[in-house]
């Protein structure tokens, strides 16, 4: 056999540059000599066959006589002194059985890409094969590594498994090494002769495979790492950095289990002795446990052990009792083997380099996992015990990164904890150096400080809302975690703030949620009477009201006013406020007798306390101008609007947010009267001033070009009305979410523009999706579903489904009077849709009695001359004409017409269907004279009001033209029904139900003609 030598630094075969001579041995003993030279420049000689090893020069030289061997260390650190029966490990060839894997994974899942990885670096040619395998502790690193040696196709032997997490145990590994080689070693060497002759041994063989399992720090395996070269290191560690430098030729960064893999590795240890248990709740606890392989792992055998124990309770249990449930596991499970003592070892480790690192720790373990800000980090108090402070606090996240222990996203500025490290973090355990109470307190707070010191002061702006996403997970972890019995005054600042920006978004049972905590914690550790404990009663009240539950908004209103009163006194601003708030609910709620004497009585003192021209004075007239407006009273209400808009621009400039909103309301208001030519031009001023004030994407910007929208489609200009929907919607989807109200607004609105256009194809889609939503988003009973639904069974109807509108108008009626009380007028609305639903489906005996009881509770809650109380005397005079009672339908249009004459003016839409209906009633009662003339000053007032191409002017044109051919005037009819369908065909389309009807007419006039004698 040839054998290569080579002393100094320990590698046992040639390196460039070095002279070697061989000689081989021959067969007859005579002696077979190598040289060499060493690092240092000496030569080395060796006699293999005569026993002996025998330095001839050079430092440390370590001399041996024949029958007994004496070797001298590679590192000249050691003297092995070896029995004759011994043979170094030049001599000591590998065999089968040598082997020593601790355990055979054969629950293992998963990890196909990390295996290949590893696979990877054997294709490598003259490639160190060291290789490290990093991550949190439980994150299945030495399961990885010893499924790899255990069952890939490596071709190394022999394969060991050294447990090297300190410097004894890489030398037990080595000595172990050594005794499964050479037995007898173990009676005659110490350990520490062992280590070096099993590391010599390493240094002269090749194709070997050494797993160095749960190393702790890089230098504990050094010498190991640059003294054995010719096989191959698998380094595991929780240790995720510097195994570049130690000669790792490849870092595997295992992250945890994907979701499949974790599931089926729980059931397929929890089901081993009893298959049929029940597993429910398996996936939900998977993903508790963050899909970490020792979790799952601990979880499934302490349900092995506990059959009667489900998944879903062992979830409950470990959200009750992190750290209990995560220090044990069943009997069988080792101690040291838990998720907690785990990483008990490596804080351990961790604070012994970076004191501040267990502190930030425990900080994080407040917030989200994922996603955590930089800016949440660093302490308020440097130098506070136990805490996080000055520059520490990034020294403690690199070495908490560099163990695992948290994860760091620099692009981002973010960083990542695993949620079973935070479970434990925040659990306090009694005599813990790392979890004791006080610390976990102190934590809390820190990170409740930081987290309200990060989130914006403005909610209202968009530029902030990125900011405000980004934290608001971190709120909600919070919240969720600490025990509200601790809250303390910040706490609930920062869940007002966060309840204020999810209320602006829609996100109505969250924002209840915060405010109700927040108002919970202001009684209970400041009192009744503290600002912060009135303002947190007023934000409750406030939440409710955009959530619809007026039952309980105006209660706390009305509490929250008595209080101000009595502890602020009558005039300050805070009291004023909160009786516009109550103001503003009462008018929700219908109950205008309450709403309007509040406004007028807070417009009036904050004239006398803050003077005429104060923003929250003109706030007062604004409002009282809505309260009108919605009380019918447009005679009052646009005045009012018109004086709000000139004294803002007077005072405020024509530039600022407010001004721009009176000019919208105006707006609303001329187009409320049915002046759409004042009201069209003041939308399309407002949208542009918008655009250039506040720009495209603001919230406010996008309501204008919605009104703007809805204004067109008043208008019958469906052309303009539905491209500025559709851009509003993918606007708002794009700006505000999909789930936002006033996205979901604008999907019911583009619904309402393509039902006006007869396309019922894309409106009824559109509408039940936008029902869903608003369930989903916002509740089954908020105002907004309960329209959603009004408007999806109004759709229904038109399309002629009766059998799907009458019951979700039935529905709608329950709802709404449950919801928001019988006299509400949403709830009125809901009950004349109803009538009208079973007028359309011919059932008069149900209309009528309903129109009748919905016109006497318009009469007395909105009054006599409301809209929607004249609306209500129309649908009844309708209904009663169907009927064929002509007697009471002609008194009530009459009656009708000249109350809306009177109250709406002559040129209103709703007063041009009074005179159209009118007119049909006189010619169903064969009364012409009258009729004629009321249907072509209609056509007439139509055309110079709405415009030649809107809806109402052309079906107007058709009925003129039906009330000619019933005076068998047909040389009148069929041009007027000529024209009629030209403009419907271009205007609405040929499928529009107008467009059809008008059709069917100028064919039955046409046809008619036909059959006409003629004179001779």
């Amino acid at each position: 056999m040839v054998r290569w030598f080579r002393r100094g630094r320990g590698d046992c075969r040639p390196g460039p540059g070095i002279a070697v001579s061989a000689l081989r041995d021959n067969t007859d003993g005579e002696e077979a000599r190598v040289t060499d030279t060493d690092a240092g420049g000496n030569q080395v000689s060796a006699h293999p066959a005569a026993g002996t090893w025998q330095e001839v020069t050079g430092s440390g030289n370590a001399t041996a006589t024949h029958g007994a061997k004496a070797v001298t260390g590679i590192d000249n650190s050691i003297t092995l002194n070896l029995p004759p029966e011994a043979h170094p490990p030049t001599e000591v060839p590998t065999r089968a059985g040598l082997d020593a894997l601790p355990f055979h994974p054969g629950l293992f899942v998963g990890r196909g890409g990390e295996l290949e990885e590893l696979d990877a670096a054997l294709e490598g040619v003259g490639v160190a094969l060291v290789q490290a395998v990093s991550g949190l502790g439980g994150i299945g690193k030495s399961t990885l590594a010893a499924r790899w040696a255990a069952t890939r196709a490596h071709g190394h032997v022999p394969v060991r498994w050294f447990t090297a997490d300190s410097p004894a145990g890489v030398q037990q590994g080595l000595a172990d090494l050594a005794v499964a080689l050479q037995p007898l070693l173990a009676r005659v060497l110490t350990v520490e002769a062992l280590a070096e002759w099993g590391l010599q041994w390493l240094a002269c063989h090749t194709g070997w495979l050494v797993v160095l399992d749960n190393v702790q720090d890089p230098a504990d395996i050094a010498a190991l790492v640059s003294r054995a070269r010719g096989g191959r290191i698998l380094i595991t560690s929780r240790l995720t950095t510097g195994w570049g430098a130690a000669g790792a030729s490849t870092v595997v960064r295992l992250d945890v289990l994907d979701p499949g893999d974790s599931l089926r590795l729980l059931t397929r240890i929890a089901v081993a002795d009893h298959p049929s248990r029940d597993m429910s709740g398996a996936a939900g606890l998977c993903e508790e446990l963050g899909h970490l392989p020792l979790a799952v792992e601990q979880a499934g055998t302490y349900l092995a052990q506990n059959p009667f124990i489900t998944p879903r309770a062992y979830c409950e249990l470990i959200a009750r009792q992190p750290g209990r449930m995560l220090g044990r596991g069943a009997v069988n499970t080792p101690a040291e083997r838990t998720i907690a003592r785990i990483w008990d070892v490596t804080l351990d480790r961790v604070s012994q380099i970076q004191p501040e690192a267990a502190g930030l720790l425990r900080v994080l373990a407040w917030f989200a996992p994922d996603h955590i800000p930089t800016p949440l980090l660093p302490a308020t108090e440097p130098g506070q015990n136990n805490q996080v402070g000055g520059d520490g606090v990034w020294e403690a996240v690199g070495v908490l990164s560099a163990y695992g222990m948290l994860t760091v996203d620099p692009a981002a500025g973010t960083v990542s904890v695993h949620r079973l490290v935070q479970a434990v973090a925040r659990t306090p355990e009694p005599g813990h150096p790392h979890r004791a109470l006080v610390q976990i307190d102190q934590a809390r707070q820190h990170a409740t400080s930081r987290l309200h010191a990060a989130l914006p002061q403005d909610w209202n702006n968009p530029a902030n809302w990125p900011l405000w996403r980004a934290l608001l997970p971190h709120v909600e972890a919070l919240a969720r975690h600490a025990d509200p019995g601790t809250d303390t005054d910040t706490t609930a600042r920062l869940l007002s703030r966060a309840g204020g920006f999810l209320k602006d978004q829609g996100t109505l049972h969250r924002a209840i949620a915060y405010f109700d905590r927040a108002h919970a914690t202001c009684m209970r550790v400041l009192d009744e009477d503290h600002p912060h404990t009135l303002a947190s009663r007023n934000n409750l009240a406030g939440a409710y009201r955009a959530a619809g539950d007026l039952t309980r908004a105006i209660p706390l209103y009305e509490q929250t006013l008595r209080e101000q009163v009595r502890v602020l006194g009558e005039d300050h601003p805070h009291t004023l406020i909160s009786r516009s708030n109550l103001a503003g609910a009462c008018q929700e709620a219908g109950d205008l007798e309450r709403a309007i004497p509040l406004f007028e009585r807070t417009l009036r003192e904050r004239v006398r306390v803050l003077g005429e021209d104060h923003p929250d004075t003109l706030t007062s007239v604004n409002n009282l101008a809505g309260a009108y407006e919605t009380a019918g009273d447009l005679a009052r209400s646009v005045p009012l609007y018109e004086q709000t808009l000139r004294e803002r621009v007077r005072v405020l400039g024509e530039d600022h947010p407010d001004t721009l909103n009176s000019r919208n309301n105006l707006a609303s208001a001329y187009e409320t009267a049915g002046d759409l030519k004042r009201a069209i031009p003041l939308f399309e001023r407002t949208l542009r001033e918008r655009v250039r004030v506040l720009g495209e994407d603001h919230p406010d910007t996008l309501i204008s070009r919605n009104n703007l929208a809805y204004a067109y489609q008043e208008a019958g200009d469906l052309e303009r009305a539905i491209p500025l929907y559709e851009r509003t919607v993918d606007d708002s989807v794009r700006v505000l979410g999909d789930d936002h109200p006033s996205t979901l607004s604008s999907r019911n609105n583009l619904a309402s523009a393509y039902e006006t256009a007869g396309d019922l194809k894309r409106a009824i889609p559109l509408y039940e999706r936008t029902l869903r939503e608003r369930v989903r988003v916002l509740g089954e009973d908020h105002p907004d579903t309960l329209t959603s639904r009004n408007n999806l069974a109004y759709t229904y109807q038109k399309a002629g489904d009766l059998k799907r509108a009458i019951p979700l108008y039935e529905r709608t009626v329950d709802d709404s009077v449950r919801v928001l009380g019988d006299d509400h007028p949403s709830s009125l609305l809901s009950r004349n849709n109803l009538a009208y639903a079973y007028h359309a489906a011919g059932d008069l005996e149900r209309a009528i009695p309903l129109f009748e009881r919905t016109l006497q509770e318009r009469v007395r809650v909105l009054g006599e001359d409301h809209p929607d109380t004249l609306n209500s005397h129309s649908n009844l005079a309708g209904a009663y004409q169907e009927a064929g009672d002509l007697k009471r339908a002609i008194p009530l249009y009459e009656r009708t017409l000249r109350e809306r004459v009177r109250v709406l003016g002559e040129d209103h839409p709703d007063t041009l269907i009074s005179r159209n209906n009118l007119a049909y009633t006189y010619q169903k009662a064969g009364d012409l004279k009258r009729a004629i003339p009321l249907y072509e000053r209609t056509v007439d007032n139509s055309v110079r009001v709405l415009g030649d191409d809107h809806p109402s002017t052309l079906s107007s044109r058709n009925n003129l033209a039906s009330a000619y051919e019933t005076a068998g005037d047909l040389e009148r009819a069929i041009p007027l029904y000529e024209q009629a369908l030209n403009n419907c065909v271009r205007v609405l389309g040929e499928e529009h139900p107008i467009t059809r009807a008008v059709q069917a007419n100028l064919i039955r006039a046409k046809s008619e003609a036909n059959e006409s004698p003629r004179s001779s």
